[in-house]
Order: structure tokens, then sequence, then C-alpha cells
């Protein structure tokens, strides 16, 4: 079961430049993603920041795939 990310990523265009961020928090997709790719486990995420849910995790990891596919389906 896929869990909705609308539900919990928010745009405000005052907070953080308009950019994506988790539950109407300062930390955004981009900021969790870049941790990750630098080489943080989901679970250092999570301890390094306990506002945060697996849920969140879920709920960006979801968002950027929705983003991927729909940049892919727009260069076709």
């Amino acid at each position: 079961m896929s869990v909705d990310y609308r539900k919990i990523i928010t745009i405000e265009p005052g907070k953080r430049s308009g950019q994506p961020c988790i539950r109407g928090m300062r930390i955004t997709v981009a900021d969790v993603l870049e941790y990750l790719a630098g080489g943080m486990t989901v679970q250092e995420v999570l301890e390094d920041f306990p506002e945060l849910t697996m849920e969140d995790i879920q709920a960006i990891f979801a968002f950027a795939a929705d983003r991927e596919r729909r940049v892919l389906w727009s260069a076709a």
C-alpha cells in the first residue's frame, strides 16, 4: 500500500522559498533525499530528526517517484 504524499508534503510560497516540505515543517524533501544520497540510513535520518516519521520518509519517496514519472512523461 502506497502512502498518499499529498497529505504529508506541503508547499508554502513563504516557507523555504516554496520548496516541498514535510508536514509544514522547514525540513524539505530535498534535505532528506540529500542526507540519504550522502549515505545516511533511513534510521539515522529518523534519529537525527525525531519529528519525522517512517510515513514521512515513505511520502518523500512517493513524491520523488511521482515527480520523476512526470518528468519522464513531459520529455516524451
